[in-house]
């Protein structure tokens, strides 16, 4: 089982859950079973070609999966995955 970190953002479709427990191999498994548990989470997370949209970043154990092997990359038994929405704005 992992540790998956939902960010405030998307705690209104986990029930305000920050932290789900969910077992998986890969970051991508773990990512379809809380898209499949909480309906609408997905689509969030996913473009249209059930590729990690741009403005998320997921993490694990703190390295961001687009520099690993995406949603391939395994995943240990207790290993912490965070879902972390990129941040812009600001003025000049």
């Amino acid at each position: 089982m992992s540790i998956v970190r939902v960010p405030t953002q998307l705690r209104s479709l986990t029930g305000g859950l920050a932290e789900l427990d969910v077992d998986g191999s890969t970051v991508g498994e773990i990512l379809g079973k809380i898209d499949a548990q909480f309906p609408g989470l997905g689509e969030r997370i996913f473009d249209e070609h059930g590729a990690l949209r741009r403005f998320v970043n997921v993490f694990l154990a703190d390295e961001d999966v687009r520099f690993l092997e995406g949603l391939e990359t395994p995943v240990k038994e207790g290993q912490v995955l965070s879902i972390v929405p990129a941040v812009a704005g600001g003025t000049d």
